[in-house]
């Protein structure tokens, strides 16, 4: 398969197996999962602790290894990659959102955004430029020269999805990614992250929250590591029309607050 192919998943997980531990301690995280996530599809992940949702993100990330099974990104099958080209495809085409952040404390915000750009080969005055604009998309724009340790956890979630979004990633795995966040914030934030899928790129969000899944065109429910029911989004057009007013104008997405 080719990512030229527009019919062609950008995510697939084709018969992944989780296990974890051996003999009497092994537990299942995931039981031959199968799943696809296509250009322009949003699709949220939800279930009860231990059904197997950040274990899913993880393996679609290249960050682990399935068992059994196999994962790939673009049609490229992440098992086969050496270490090295697993590190290019993740920096190139996957942008994750951890739970934890997972920002340098010694590189301000628009330097932990600009990294990855930068190791591609990308200009460092063009690399802050684009960090910049990601900050800007967010509403963080001020945050470009202040340090992880000088930031409120929800400012340093919004610079980790900043991160996550800069270049040209195909792929957006976000697992909680307005945990930190309030409502109005945490709106904007999926209003950004739906505004992505609808110019073509594939996302999977994992979340607890309903109302935020509302912004998928698809909910997958995880159950004791298996794929228990898949539902549609519940996304209205008052929903879409929100997020492009505020990509455009920055106005608040729940409440109408205008930001000027």
């Amino acid at each position: 398969m080719s990512h030229t192919d527009p019919t062609a998943p950008v995510l697939r997980l084709a018969a992944v197996t989780r296990v974890h531990g051996k003999g009497a301690a092994e537990v299942h995280a995931l039981r031959g999962v199968e799943l696809s996530v296509h250009p322009g599809e949003f699709v949220a992940v939800m279930g009860p602790s231990g059904s197997g949702k950040s274990t899913l993100l993880t393996l679609a990330g290249g960050l682990d290894t399935p068992s059994d099974g196999e994962v790939l990104v673009e049609g490229v099958a992440l098992g086969g990659l050496s270490r090295r080209r697993l590190a290019d495809l993740r920096r190139r085409s996957i942008g994750y959102v951890f739970q934890d952040y997972n920002l340098i404390p010694a590189l301000t915000a628009a330097e932990n955004i600009s990294l990855p750009r930068e190791l591609d080969g990308v200009p460092g005055r063009r690399a802050r430029r684009e960090a910049v604009a990601a900050l800007e998309e967010l509403g963080i724009a001020e945050l470009a020269d202040r340090f992880p340790e000088d930031m409120s956890g929800g400012q340093q979630q919004r610079v980790a999805i900043a991160r996550a979004l800069i270049g040209e990633r195909r792929l957006v795995l976000a697992d909680e990614p307005t945990g930190a966040l309030d409502s109005a914030t945490g709106e904007s934030v999926l209003a950004v992250l739906r505004a992505r899928c609808d110019a073509g790129a594939a996302a999977m969000m994992v979340t607890h929250e309903a109302a935020h899944a509302s912004w998928a065109d698809r909910v997958v429910h995880l159950r004791d590591g298996e794929i228990a029911t898949e539902s549609r989004g519940h996304r209205s057009l008052a929903r879409q029309s929100a997020a492009q007013r505020y990509l455009a104008t920055g106005d608040d997405v729940e409440t109408g607050e205008v930001n000027r």
